[in-house]
């Protein structure tokens, strides 16, 4: 089963390697399929993060008030999840979408020799072969490991960026810390994944999370400005109506003559 998904991953990319003829260019392109396939869900997983940060000072509220009881605590966080249709889980979606392609992406760069032969696996000159590994390159030069630095570069920045995003509009500032030294943490080790991989799944996991943060980017202006507009006809419904009353100025009677 796994080595028939592999063989669709090349199939699909030497499909699009037939009309531009360029390795790079049909990863791009397979890249681009990929994110349009799973806007939806990334649309909803985005809308749930927006969710996230409305709801982070009842969370919050909750964590003080229960923080002896845990049980009382995961029974309020749950309520306060449903009203809201949180998924506290969403956030691994990505991830988990793009691992598989990952891997087989990873396993058909490194079988490209066995498939196709020697040849030409270069992303326009600018990365001279998507096959090589950084760690390959590096004993190459300098000027020619340079695509392959920039490309490890914005493999790891791209996992750091959303993470770091996230936290400078959620948590408190202890949590914060903690979440921002996560996200190093993550982004390191993701350099250490890079150094071994390919550079066409660089390139493929790179294009893909920096399109990912611009469609989570769009998602959240959108809710915001929802949110805004929400909130804006909620105080319109509370605010009570104020009436300008105008009182006549009573006229004088007429005295009698006598």
């Amino acid at each position: 089963m796994w080595e028939i998904f592999k063989d669709a991953i090349f199939e699909v990319i030497q499909f699009f390697y037939n009309f531009c003829h360029d390795w790079g260019l049909a990863i791009i392109i397979v890249t681009i399929i990929f994110r349009i396939l799973v806007a939806p869900l990334m649309h909803k997983q985005a809308k749930s993060n927006f969710q996230m940060q409305r709801i982070q000072p009842k969370i919050q509220e909750i964590q003080q008030k229960y923080a002896n009881d845990q049980v009382r605590q995961s029974q309020e966080l749950q309520k306060v999840y449903a009203e809201a249709k949180f998924n506290p889980l969403a956030g691994c979606l990505p991830m988990l979408l793009q691992m598989p392609i990952f891997i087989a992406l990873f396993q058909v760069l490194r079988e490209m020799g066995d498939r196709i032969g020697e040849g030409s696996y270069s992303f326009y000159n600018i990365v001279p072969n998507l096959v090589q590994t950084p760690s390959g390159a590096v004993s190459e030069g300098f000027l020619t490991f340079l695509p392959y630095l920039i490309l490890m570069v914005i493999f790891a920045g791209a996992t750091f960026l959303p993470m770091f995003l996230q936290q400078m509009k959620t948590g408190s500032g202890s949590q914060r810390t903690q979440m921002i030294v996560m996200s190093v943490v993550m982004s390191l080790f993701m350099l250490w994944i890079s150094w071994g991989s390919p550079a066409g799944v660089l390139l493929f996991w790179g294009v893909s999370s920096l399109i990912g943060i611009g469609q989570n980017q769009f998602t959240m202006y959108r809710c915001r400005k929802a949110a805004a507009l929400e909130d804006e006809q909620k105080e319109l419904e509370v605010k009570p109506v104020e009436v300008n009353v105008t009182r006549k100025v009573k006229k004088k009677r007429p005295t009698k003559k006598r």
